[in-house]
This record gives structure tokens, sequence and C-alpha cells, in this order.
């Protein structure tokens, strides 16, 4: 297991590079963090300060206690919340449309072909698309999601339909809160948010839970469905994990953010001997493939780990110090989590900064090669041509990068490598959780963040606690990459669990926290879940089901949780949402969402403090339910 570590990093190899760093009197996100200083404007904290119109910035006080406008605490806090989730929600529907692209153009031999034809056909008959002709199908499916994502939002989505549970789909519909396309859904939610045009706290928050519906079925099931009939569902495998994946004597080419096309094609390119036989050429050992954070999280979840692809570095919290290594040629960065500095880094150590998508705006970065599917396999072989290019200079400067630590893990696991592990139902699961060998299941699904700790700190208490309560994790995101690293994703981690799912790893042979994906994975989450809830012929607020993001930390994290509420499920977050200064909001989000949605908001910073909150929902559930 990864030992405890100091206040920067849980991780041994990042405090390491850190002392690298910080000797050499170079800027990371963990000074950055140190030099805000322990003290925050305690108005933004609340969330009642607002300036989204020229007569702000406005701050909610006993003396003013509405804004020029007129708006008051509760309405003010939940604007901003729900403008920051229209964030989140864009982007995951920027992703959905490049995977969309992408499957239009999949072709036999070409450099995307269909991998899962049953992902592909799953998705089609949700969408209404005719199976044949088989050839044309994958562009059919591209273009009718496509539309899907501008249906009117007076009109019902029929993904939401076809994949939520029935009860589900009907409380929604009794509330007024059946989403349309999430294009249409983001545009009124956005609107909604100017001066002037809703500032009832109740209207904003039912706009926010239909928002979450609308993302997690109208984008995260079908660009997770695309991705599995493009590069295979995953299933289980060994991957490496940690800074010690890198090795300066070869190439190393570093990909960076949440999409993994231009990932894959680049596996499959550097996978030719000649290609291989250019980078020893170079001086170098070979050539390799690296995956970082989501990118590499997508990546690890569906190809085997090689002497080409190596595995995962980890989390967002990690890149900089990836690149102070020396070991990186070249850092491609597609459209989500690369720091702005990080170009000045990869300058410092004798790496290329390449964005891979024209979302990505980095001072100093090298001029960029905009992923095109038509031509994404001759784009990864001008990445892979830099990256040689680049190597001999590189290398030059000497490979001074310290011994680091890498770890083992378990990776792959969805919704039908469970199935398989359970010789294909779910009732060998149902009935461990009914004996009470597993008391419940947790959803993992969190950001990294240096707010209240150390870099996964809270995330690995909290996986602990959970399995050592005999509670299955399922771990998602950059969260997950946490856990990994931590070493909680290998088979002898069942060690840490309680008897009874120590039990279950044991019979089953897997590890106490699977590797469910990344953040875009809450939706294939909210599928398992749904059938477990069908299984067992309840609505989904009925199980002992709890979700958590111990150290949440951007927009996509945020609409992730709204759909997790509304489809039900308790959920812990950490750190506090900035929405503490407005009574009645906090009071619908933590004692009234219960009867609203059958979703609970909680809110703990104490790792085991949340956890026994959890347990204790976990138990009320099983009794409720007679088990």
């Amino acid at each position: 297991m990864e030992p405890t570590a100091t206040r920067d990093s849980l991780h041994s190899s990042v405090n390491t590079m850190l002392e690298r760093t910080r000797a050499a009197g170079e800027d990371t996100v963990f000074d950055r963090m140190q030099a805000q200083g322990d003290r925050r404007c305690q108005f933004c904290e609340g969330g009642i300060r607002c300036s989204i119109c020229s007569q702000g910035p406005c701050r909610i006080t006993s003396k003013a206690p509405r804004g020029v406008c007129g708006i008051d605490a509760d309405g003010m806090a939940m604007r901003g919340f729900l403008l920051q989730n229209t964030m989140g929600t864009a982007a995951y529907t920027y992703h959905a449309g490049e995977v969309m692209k992408t499957l239009a153009q999949a072709k036999p031999g070409g450099t995307y072909e269909i991998k899962d034809w049953g992902k592909l056909e799953m998705l089609a008959s949700a969408a209404g698309v005719a199976l044949e002709p088989r050839d044309t199908l994958p562009k059919r499916v591209a273009d009718t999601i496509w539309a899907e994502f501008n249906r009117d939002h007076h009109e019902e989505s029929p993904l939401v339909a076809a994949f939520a549970p029935a009860p589900r789909v009907e409380a929604w519909r009794k509330l007024g809160v059946m989403p349309g396309g999430v294009l249409h859904e983001n545009n009124r939610a956005t609107t909604s948010c100017m001066t002037n045009i809703d500032g009832d706290y109740v209207s904003l928050a039912l706009k926010a839970v239909r928002l979450g519906i609308a993302t997690a079925y109208g984008s995260q099931v079908p660009l997770e469905l695309a991705q599995d009939a493009l590069f295979g569902t995953p299933t289980p495998h060994a991957i490496k994990v940690d800074l010690g994946i890198l090795d300066a004597g070869y190439v190393n080419i570093v990909v960076n953010g949440h999409e993994p096309m231009i990932g894959a094609a680049l596996i499959d390119a550097a996978h030719a001997e000649a290609v291989q036989a250019k980078a020893r050429d170079a001086g170098a050992k070979g050539l390799r493939i690296v995956g970082s954070i989501e990118t590499g999280q997508e990546l690890v979840q569906r190809f085997p780990v090689d002497e080409v692809f190596v595995g995962l570095t980890g989390n967002w919290l990690n890149q900089e110090v990836a690149i102070a290594t020396g070991a990186v040629d070249v850092f491609a960065a597609d459209m989500n989590c690369t720091v702005p500095t990080l170009a000045a880094t990869c300058a410092a150590h004798g790496a290329l900064l390449i964005p891979v998508s024209d979302l990505m705006g980095i001072p100093g970065a090298e001029p960029p090669i905009v992923f095109d599917p038509a031509r994404a396999g001759e784009q990864a072989r001008e990445l892979i041509a830099s990256a040689i290019g680049n190597y001999p200079q590189r290398a030059a400067r000497g490979n001074g990068k310290p011994a680091l630590r890498t770890g083992d893990a378990v990776a792959g696991f969805s919704t039908e490598s469970i199935l398989a592990a359970l010789g294909g139902s779910l009732e060998p699961l149902l009935d461990v959780i009914k004996k009470g060998t597993l008391r419940g299941v947790a959803g993992l699904v969190s950001c990294t963040t240096l707010r209240d700790s150390g870099q996964d700190s809270n995330t690995v208490a909290v996986a602990r606690e959970l399995i050592k309560n005999d509670v299955l994790v399922l771990a998602m995101g950059c969260g997950n990459a946490a856990v990994q690293v931590a070493g909680l994703e290998a088979p002898e981690a069942k060690e840490l669990a309680g008897p009874g799912l120590k039990a279950v790893c044991e019979q089953l042979g897997i590890p106490p926290v699977l590797s469910f994906g990344t953040c875009t994975d809450t939706g294939r989450i909210m599928l398992l879940v749904g059938a477990i809830a069908d299984a067992l012929g309840v609505d989904v607020p009925a199980l002992p089901v709890v979700a958590t993001a111990p150290e949440y930390m951007e927009q996509k994290a945020t609409i992730d949780a709204v759909a997790a509420l509304a489809f039900g499920m308790y959920v812990h977050v950490n750190p506090v949402p900035f929405v503490t200064g407005a009574p009645r909001l906090v009071k619908l989000l933590t004692e009234d969402l219960p009867g609203v949605t059958g979703g609970k908001l909680a809110v703990e910073t104490d790792p085991a403090e949340a956890v026994s909150a959890m347990l204790a929902h976990i138990e009320a559930k099983r009794t409720a339910l007679g088990i």
C-alpha cells in the first residue's frame, strides 16, 4: 500500500517531485494554493456575492439583504450555483459532440472502427434508429444523437425515457423536470441566470435538477456507450500507475484531458515497428504513450498496458510534477484540465505542450493540432514525429529523474464486466446485499482538490473507511486515480476490507474498490444503480446505495452531484459548497429534498464523520427494505 505522506499529497512520488520543483524555484498548483492563504472572502464562501452585472459587486448583509436588482441571498446563491452547473453541462456535451463526430467516421480498416456492435445497437434502439443497413449505422446513430442534443426543451428527450428507471421518469414528470435536448436545457438554464430573469431559488433549483437529468442521460450515457462501441467495453485487466511509469530513456508522449480519441489513435500508431525504429534511431529505447488524468483513465479502462502504452501517472494535480521529471517529450492536451502555467513548466524541462483541442488556450503552447476524426491517424503521426524530433534535445539535458514509485491496480470494471463476474446476473450481488455480507454500495465520483487537505487525503480516507465497513466502492474521476495510486484497487487491498467484503473479493477475484472509469461514467453508474433498483422492484431512493465526492473541485462535479440528487441518491460532498449564506436554499438541499426527488445532500469535511453518516443512511434503507 502507498504510505501516508505529507500535507501536500498523500502520494510519496508527488512529494518527492515537489521537493525537486521547490529547490529549482518552480511554481506548481501546490505552491499557488499556499499563496492564497487560509483566509477567504466570507461572502464568496457563502455564495452571497454577485458581480454578473455592472451594478455590482453586490454582497448580502443584514443591512443590505438584497442585491441592487432585488435578488435575495437564496436566489443569489442558487443562481450562482446553477450558472456554475451550466459550464459542467457544456463541457460534457462538447465531449459528447466530439465522440459523435468520431463515431460518424467509424469504418472497417479505418483509424476508428466499431469494436462493440452491441453497445452501438443499444444506443441506436434508445434513439429510435433502425439497425439496418449495418454499414451506415455508426453515422446514422451519430447524426441522430446530435439532433437529440438540439431537441427543444418543451419536448421530452426519448433518451431519458429509454435509459432511466420507470419510477424515476414518473417522479420527474410529476415534478415537471423531464428535460428535452441537453443543449436547449443548458441554453434555458444559462439564460435564467441573467440579471432580472429568474430570482426565485426554488425555480432555479428545479432548473438545476432538470439540467442534471439532461446531462446524465443526454450527454454522459450516449458518449460512454459510443466510446464503448468505438474502443470496446471495459473489461478487468492489470495496469500500472504513479509517476514511476515515466522512463526518461524513452520518447514519451503524455495524453492529458478527458477525451480518449487522439490517445487511442496514438496507441495504435505507436505500436508500429517503423515508429519504434525511428525512436531508437533518435537514441531512445523506444516510444511510449502515457496516460494522464481522465484521458488516461479512459484509456486504461479499455487498453491493455504493455511496452508501448504504459499506464496512468495520476490525477490533475500530478501534471506539473510529471513534466518536472524531465522525462516527457510531448504533452498532448485535449479539452479539459490542463493548467494555464503548464507551457512554462514544459519549457523548463524540455517538453513540448501541444493542444489537440481548439478549446484550449495555454500561454506559450506550441501551435495546436486540433483533433479531426477524419485525420486522426495522420495527426497521431504528427505528434509522434514532434516527440521523436524533440527527444535528442530533451535527453541532452540529462536524466535527473529520481526513483519514483510504480503501483499496481486493476482497471476496466463496467456494468457488463461486473455482470460477467457474477455469472451474467445481478442475483449474486443482490443476494450478498440481502444477507448483509455486503452492507451496501458507494459510488465515489470525485475530483481532487487542495482546498481542505493534502492531495487525495480525504478521498482515500473515505474509501478506506467504506470498505472497512463492508461497502463495495465503485470509483470514478480523478478520485479513481487517487485510490489507484494509493493501492486500493489492487487485489491485495482486500486485506483492508471488512470480513464480508473481503469474502466477496476472494470469491469473485476483485479488489474492494472497483475502477469504474471517469467523471463521464456518472451516467453509466446510474444505469447500473437503476438496474439494481429494477431487480429489487423498488425505486432508487429505497436502495442501500450512496454517492460521495470527498474532494470535488470543478463545474462538471457540481452537475454530477445534481444529477445524483435528481436520481434520488444520498450524496456526500466536500468541500462545503458556496451556498452557506442562503439559509432557505441550505434547508431545501439538506432537509427538504428527500420529499422532492428522494435525494439527500450531505455536507461533511471529516472523512470518518462523512462515512458514519453514509453508513447510517445505508442501514436505514436496509431496515426499510427488511434486509
